[in-house]
């Protein structure tokens, strides 16, 4: 049956109605700020270890594909943990998965830190890793993703998604940077050999350790959990949750096709040296400017938070974003080039603000590890099916025809997501009312616990 108890409190108005709030509102929860400390580092740090390997592997191989391998294998584990992993985020205590995971990813990183130190050159044993990483990624994202409702005051949740964004996108920009000029320190005499991997790996390894730490001292709000065991119908209940919440399904695929058509991110390296001639710099600056421009979209909609039409706001965000995506094929000026970027980045953000609104509180709180899991699968398939999509059609158009084409796309799809989901155009104001009013169709009419 529903969560109808966490239904009906908020029918009737015995509990706050989830809401924007202040703008410092979610900082009041010592959680809160726990957490985002925890998460800012933990992202630094898992940025510039990406940069590492991909450093390393290329070295070792000077194979593109082989370089990109390292993608897919991070990516594999959720194709076969996804149903367990959600399961599990809603059956088990959500912060001991997270802590025990991120152990794991720790471990992993320290046997890459050993592997780096000692001369291992195959790049097989470095796969492995990577994949046991994934696996790790796999089962903490559904857990990450459902335990952020309980971390912060039952009013603030939208003002602690739009700060953690903010802060998402702060780390996302420094660790890469961080992650390279780690690469150019040195070392003499004795320790010679910590230079480039090893230097990230070990900074790396102690930020997984301080992010366990931290979230180990959460004192998270106690909700309803999952009860039975796991089995094939249980772990099926967050697909076809989503399938049948028209709200949910619209938001999730609506993103999930538009990163996956407006893949110009991926070739970027192309437009820097080919079309621009603005050399590796100008491939830095290119990609920080998305991140800068999503992170001014989370100061902004922190403090003037979405009141109204958020539903219709997501929509012309992503339309945004496949109008930018064209702007910068066509680009030949590297100026206009870093402000279609921008444009970019902070229209992707709005709608993925409010595409997390709508997926945690438009979901019963026993049901939010499974739907993230499948939230989580959907992103992961857009980020890396994207890049080979990009990829394979750039091979064959050209980069600027698969980047406006792929532009086009996107602006195509908001059309059609603007008509075939109506609940999705219509969702007024980010508030648990309303958002698990429009899934009550089917929350009344399929058991779920």
């Amino acid at each position: 049956m529903p969560d109808s108890a966490y239904s009906s409190e908020v029918h009737h108005g015995k509990r706050p109605l989830d809401s924007e709030g202040k703008e410092g509102a979610a900082f009041s929860s010592r959680n809160f700020r726990r957490y985002q400390l925890a998460r800012m580092l933990a992202i630094m740090g898992a940025e510039a270890q990406s940069v590492a390997v991909a450093w390393q592997i290329y070295q070792l191989t000077h194979n593109a594909f082989l370089l990109g391998c390292t993608g897919l294998a991070l990516f594999l584990p959720g194709i076969f943990f996804v149903l367990p992993a959600g399961h599990a985020a809603d059956r088990y205590d959500r912060q001991r998965i997270i802590v025990l995971c991120y152990a794991m990813q720790a471990i992993c990183t320290a046997i890459l830190l050993y592997m780096s130190l000692v001369g291992v050159r195959h790049v097989l044993y470095i796969y492995v890793m990577l994949f046991f990483i994934g696996a790790g990624r796999a089962f903490s994202g559904p857990a990450s993703s459902a335990i952020q409702p309980q971390l912060v005051p039952k009013g603030a949740f939208v003002n602690a998604m739009t700060w953690g964004s903010a802060i998402f996108q702060i780390a996302n920009i420094s660790g890469p940077a961080i992650g390279g000029l780690l690469f150019t320190i040195q070392f003499s005499g004795s320790m010679a050999q910590w230079t480039g991997a090893p230097i990230v790996y070990a900074l790396t390894m102690c930020t997984m350790l301080t992010f366990v730490v931290l979230v180990s001292t959460l004192r998270p709000r106690k909700e309803q959990s999952e009860s039975r065991a796991m089995s094939l119908q249980t772990m099926m209940e967050g697909a076809r949750y989503v399938r049948n919440a028209k709200l949910l399904l619209g938001s999730i695929s609506l993103d999930m096709f538009a990163v996956l058509l407006g893949g110009a991110v991926s070739l970027m390296p192309i437009f820097a040296q080919d079309i621009l001639h603005a050399g590796p710099r100008g491939l830095g600056i290119l990609r920080a400017a998305p991140a800068l421009g999503a992170l001014c979209t989370s100061i902004t909609l922190s403090l003037r938070p979405i009141r109204h039409s958020a539903g219709k706001l997501m929509l012309v965000a992503v339309g945004v974003f496949g109008v930018a995506t064209v702007v910068f094929g066509l680009s030949k000026s590297l100026p206009l080039s870093l402000a279609a970027l921008f444009v970019l980045g902070a229209s992707d953000n709005i709608s993925v603000i409010v595409r997390q609104t709508i997926l945690q509180l438009g979901t019963p709180p026993a049901m939010r590890g499974r739907v993230s899991a499948i939230n989580w699968l959907f992103l992961g398939a857009s980020n890396e099916f994207g890049e080979f999509e990009s990829g394979l059609t750039a091979q064959w158009f050209g980069a600027v025809r698969a980047v406006v084409f792929g532009g086009i796309g996107s602006v195509m799809v908001t059309v059609l997501w603007s008509i075939f989901f109506p609940k999705l155009r219509n969702v007024n104001s980010l508030n648990a009312e309303e958002l698990l009013k429009a899934n009550a169709a089917y929350a009344n009419s399929e058991p779920v616990d």
